[in-house]
């Protein structure tokens, strides 16, 4: 099949429109929650509370390993679900609710305590967070892996999830900025507080349309099949190189950026605008803006470029966006031209959307081959294993940035920053990400899942099927 020569999307394969935007509503509730409390936590806790940066480094670490830990339980757990509402829709009615309640929760700490006393309810509170929503999180993600069998319609169903999650995203930015608005007195930390309660509010009734309006693709299927324990499952995933490929490539992707998080924040307040919190919440707001509509937009040119070249090339062309976009911060962290930063901003939002859009239709696409190996469906595990090992990774970079941190000489609770400090925050935010990300190229440049070999494997499972279903012929 030559390269301009593709497959076209059986009417059987398609998902309906309804279930698309209801899948990506979904796609809200992880999207807007996680990254939330990943943006909020240092400017709460660390700006506005003075907390140690290390302590929160901990503080963020700790329940992400635990979160990680049970990843795998509920993949599986969904996986081996039977009950007469399906192996998803179950788990996404209660994790909806339950993260709702305990996004809120993360910013109600008492003013009157102790620094040490705020740390400890962080923890605690995080840990709740981070507990549910995996609850929630894993079977949407396994959801999505099953809802068609069609390599070019798992693309369209992450686009549609990328589309709207981003849109979700939109509201990311201005939740700093509302929270400085003069109607909560000035006072960033409590207006966050009353923010962040309508989101928790939106953030339940997404999670709710998704569950209402989607349908599992693989329920009949799963429902035939025995339950598999989960060392059983677990180890399968270990079994398939083109997943532990894709796996290395997007872990380090994802550590790049978790060693320097906070640092862009940081810069912006400190180098561009010396610690003037609400000229530099403008500026943020506005790249925050521009990422999440950059995310919107970009969903569009991913989906038509994955049809055309195919999801290794255009994960790769994601790859290099974000090395030069993080690189052309050397001449964008300008202190007469602040806006220049909006050049990175769409550089990082394009390269993220390509990759993170793609990731779980190529892991949809790597059930397809485990399934014509073992005869078994386990997206729930699959998408399980995806995330602990990057959440095990995130908690590990989270405690080093927290030390990195220490090591620039940033002073916690200051209002301002040396200049040795603000070249040490640009020298590791600009260069620890992008000599990362050359790895993941180099991983990904033998990725082995191309389109016409996920349609032969989709061809020959049909096959397999169709015997299956072939009365058996009576003995002569």
């Amino acid at each position: 099949m030559s390269s301009h020569q593709h497959h076209v999307t059986a009417a059987a394969d398609r998902v309906p429109l309804s279930q698309k935007v209801a899948y990506g509503m979904g796609m809200i509730v992880t999207v807007v929650a996680v990254n939330s409390v990943i943006q909020l936590t240092n400017l709460v806790y660390i700006v506005g509370l003075g907390v140690s940066a290390i302590w929160i480094g901990y503080a963020q670490a700790f329940p992400r390993l635990w979160d990680a830990v049970i990843d795998p339980l509920l993949g599986n757990m969904s996986d081996n679900c039977r009950s007469r509402f399906g192996r998803r829709i179950p788990f996404l009615v209660v994790g909806g609710i339950l993260i709702g309640i305990a996004f809120w929760l993360l910013w109600t700490v008492p003013r009157d305590w102790s620094k040490p006393a705020m740390f400890g309810y962080f923890v605690v509170a995080s840990l709740f967070f981070y507990t549910v929503v995996p609850v929630y999180a894993i079977p949407h993600g396994a959801l999505g892996l099953e809802m068609t069998e069609d390599y070019h319609e798992k693309t369209s169903i992450f686009a549609f999830a990328s589309f709207i999650g981003n849109i979700g995203a939109l509201t990311l930015p201005w939740v700093y900025f509302l929270a400085n608005r003069p109607m909560f007195g000035g006072d960033t930390v409590n207006g966050i507080k009353w923010v962040c309660l309508g989101m928790s509010v939106i953030l339940t009734g997404a999670a709710m349309w998704c569950a209402l309006l989607c349908k599992e693709g693989k329920l009949k299927q799963a429902r035939q099949q025995e339950r598999v324990p989960i060392l059983q499952s677990f180890k399968a995933t270990y079994r398939n190189r083109t997943f532990l490929r894709l796996v290395l490539a997007f872990v380090l992707l994802i550590v790049a950026f978790q060693l320097v998080m906070g640092f862009n924040n940081y810069i912006q307040i400190f180098f561009l605008f010396d610690g003037r919190t609400e000229a530099a919440s403008q500026v943020m707001a506005i790249n925050g803006t521009l990422w999440a509509i950059t995310g919107i937009l970009g969903a569009f040119p991913m989906t038509w470029l994955s049809k055309r070249y195919g999801k290794r090339f255009t994960v790769l062309l994601a790859f290099f966006l974000i090395i030069g976009g993080n690189l052309s911060k050397i001449v964008c962290y300008s202190r007469p031209h602040p806006y220049l930063t909006m050049i990175p901003t769409v550089c990082l939002s394009l390269g993220m959307v390509f990759a993170f859009s793609l990731v779980n239709a190529m892991i949809a696409d790597i059930c397809d081959e485990e399934e014509l190996a073992s005869g078994i469906r386990r997206e729930g595990i699959y998408f399980a294993v995806y995330n602990w090992w990057w959440k095990v990774a995130v908690s590990i970079a989270t405690v080093i940035s927290g030390y990195l941190q220490r090591f620039t000489g940033f002073v916690e609770g200051a209002k301002t920053q040396s200049e040795t400090t603000l070249f040490q925050l640009r020298a590791w935010e600009i260069g620890l990400p992008a000599a990362i990300c050359l790895v993941s190229v180099w991983l990904l440049l033998k990725y082995p899942l191309t389109e016409a070999r996920v349609y032969e494997i989709k061809g020959l499972l049909a096959a397999r099927k169709a015997a299956q279903a072939a009365p058996t012929a009576a003995p002569a």
